[in-house]
């Protein structure tokens, strides 16, 4: 049956989340968003200690399976099930082809699309039985947009994209909805250490706003809103779906002022 109208303050009520890469960031962001909305939040992180004391947190290695599904494992021993798995670890990477030796190409796509099938995989069986089950990735405007200097990390998230509409396909008839979180540059701690690096990191950041329609870098919380509609139970006919969060760059053309 369609969701009854109401509050959406319980829409996660007695499900259990479990976010990746939960402790800073976008991550730190959506696990706060889905606890607010009465989830119960597993934060997998390789820091775990910088996780909210309210969540429950492991450390995990997305790029290593055994790390994976022991963590996973423990999630489902804490709470006897697992509802909704947002795959939000990954990691940046900067330069052309000719930037990165294999061996950075092979530890970025570890990451962040093997990283993917890790996690979901070893949360598979949990999912199945869930009665408002959904995986919800984090991917990019660089997935479909060409920006300079981010072929490795475009490469990755073009990779999580067509990722997320063949696990969409493959697992709807499992009751499982994928979708995936399409976010603009946003005001994140990785930003943040770019900006650092800059000759001038005003100047870059003042550019870095200013080819987004609106103006500015992405709050993590937007981006967390985004995933919360995703993830919501409230969503039962979404799925496949890339939303973008991103101020309009994908699809606007304005003209300049």
């Amino acid at each position: 049956m369609p969701p009854t109208k109401g509050s959406t303050m319980n829409e996660f009520e007695n499900l259990v989340a479990v976010v990746t890469g939960g402790a800073s960031g976008i991550g730190a962001a959506i696990a706060r968003r889905l606890r607010e909305g009465g989830a119960s939040v597993a934060v997998l992180d390789l820091q775990p200690e910088g996780a909210d004391a309210a969540h429950f947190a492991v450390r995990a290695n997305v790029a290593d399976d055994a790390s994976v599904r022991a963590a996973i494992a423990a999630v489902a021993a804490e709470f006897g099930r697992i509802d909704i798995v947002v795959n939000n670890a990954g990691i940046g990477a900067q330069g052309t082809v000719a930037d990165n030796d294999d061996d950075e190409w092979a530890r970025v796509l570890s990451i962040n699309v093997v990283g993917i099938a890790r996690v979901s995989r070893a949360a598979l069986p949990w999912l199945r039985q869930s009665p408002s089950a959904a995986i919800v990735n984090t991917g990019s405007i660089a997935a479909t947009a060409g920006l300079p200097a981010r072929a490795l990390y475009s490469a990755s998230k073009g990779a999580v994209l067509a990722l997320t509409r063949a696990m969409a396909a493959d697992h709807l008839g499992e009751g499982i909805r994928v979708n995936s979180v399409s976010p603009g540059t946003a005001d994140t701690p990785w930003i943040g250490r770019l900006l650092e690096k800059a000759d001038d990191p005003v100047a870059e950041r003042a550019a870095l706003s200013a080819r987004q329609p609106h103006g500015r870098l992405v709050a993590a919380d937007e981006v967390a809103d985004a995933v919360a509609y995703l993830a919501s139970p409230r969503s039962g006919s979404t799925t496949g779906v890339s939303l973008e969060v991103d101020g309009g760059m994908q699809n606007l053309r304005l003209r300049p002022e």
